[in-house]
C-alpha cells in the first residue's frame, strides 16, 4: 500500500468484516478460530485481503492487497465479500481497480462458501468491465494460486506478474 498509494491518502474499507466459523470446522489442529486470531495477532490484520479507496499520482482508485502471512493469503468468505464490496464500490464511483494478489487459493476451513467467492467476484467483475467499462488491472506476486488464480487473479484487463512469481492453478 505504501509502495503505490499516495501518502495520507489511504482509506480503509470493510474492516468492520470479520471471520467467523460459518461451518464449524474442526481438524487434529487448533480450532479454525483460533487459527484466525492468531494471524491476526501474528499479521496485525483482521483478514487476508485489505481492501480502500486512495490515489495513486493524485488518481482516485479502489484498491485491494491480498496479504500471504495471514493465512497463506486464502480466500474465505471474508476475503470475497470484501473484494466484491470494493468492486462495487468502484463501480458505483466510476474508478479504477487494482487488485494485488499473494494467495494458496481457497480457505478450506470455509468449505463451499470459500469456492464461492470466486463466482461473486467474477459476477461483479463482469459488471464493472463488461457493462461500466471499467479499468481493472491485475498484479500477481509470488505465490498466486488455486481460486484467486481462477477467477479475479486472471480477470483484469491488465495482468502484471512479478518476475518469477509463481503462478498456479490445478
Amino acid at each position: 500500500i505504501e509502495l503505490l498509494i499516495d501518502p495520507g491518502t489511504w482509506n480503509l474499507m470493510g474492516e468492520d468484516l470479520v471471520s467467523g466459523d460459518p461451518i464449524e470446522f474442526h481438524s487434529e489442529e487448533d480450532p479454525y478460530k483460533d487459527r484466525i486470531n492468531y494471524y491476526k495477532q501474528k499479521t496485525g490484520l483482521t483478514e487476508a485481503v485489505q481492501t480502500g479507496i486512495g490515489r495513486l499520482n493524485g488518481i482516485t482508485i479502489a484498491m485491494g492487497v491480498m496479504e500471504f502471512q495471514f493465512m497463506g493469503g486464502s480466500m474465505g468468505s471474508v476475503v470475497g465479500e470484501r473484494i466484491t464490496r470494493l468492486i462495487e464500490y468502484a463501480a458505483k464511483q466510476a474508478l479504477p481497480i487494482i487488485i494485488v494478489c499473494a494467495s494458496g487459493g481457497a480457505r478450506m476451513q470455509e468449505g463451499s462458501l470459500s469456492l464461492i467467492q470466486m463466482a461473486k467476484i467474477s459476477s461483479a467483475l463482469y459488471n464493472y468491465q463488461s457493462i461500466k467499462k471499467l479499468f481493472y488491472v491485475s498484479i500477481l506476486t509470488s505465490p498466486t494460486t488455486g481460486g484467486v488464480t481462477a477467477s479475479f487473479g486472471m480477470l483484469g484487463d491488465v495482468i502484471i506478474a512479478e518476475p518469477n512469481a509463481y503462478i498456479a492453478f490445478a
